[in-house]
């Protein structure tokens, strides 16, 4: 089956938000991590930031990123009409 451009467009931008979203996820998870003992010069609520961030921070992040892409592809879906039944 020959893939038309608008299905060539559509999975351009599903892979263009797919990695940008990761990259996030890979700073949040990595960086921050490997970055964790400087940090902790910081506090948050009495906390060290590094351990804020791996125990709360990341995980808020984490939600943000599943509804950025849920919300992106609900709108990529509608416009190139794909869109399965609505769920409310």
């Amino acid at each position: 089956m020959e893939l038309s451009q608008r299905h060539h467009e559509y999975w351009r931008k599903n892979l263009v938000i797919t990695a940008v979203l990761l990259g996030i996820w890979f700073v949040a998870t990595f960086v921050v991590g490997w970055n964790a003992r400087a940090l902790n010069d910081i506090t948050v609520l009495g906390f060290p930031l590094g351990f804020y961030m791996s125990a709360q921070g990341s995980l808020i992040i984490y939600v943000v990123i599943i509804g950025i892409y849920a919300l992106y592809m609900k709108k990529l879906d509608k416009e190139y009409d794909v869109a399965e039944g609505e769920i409310e």
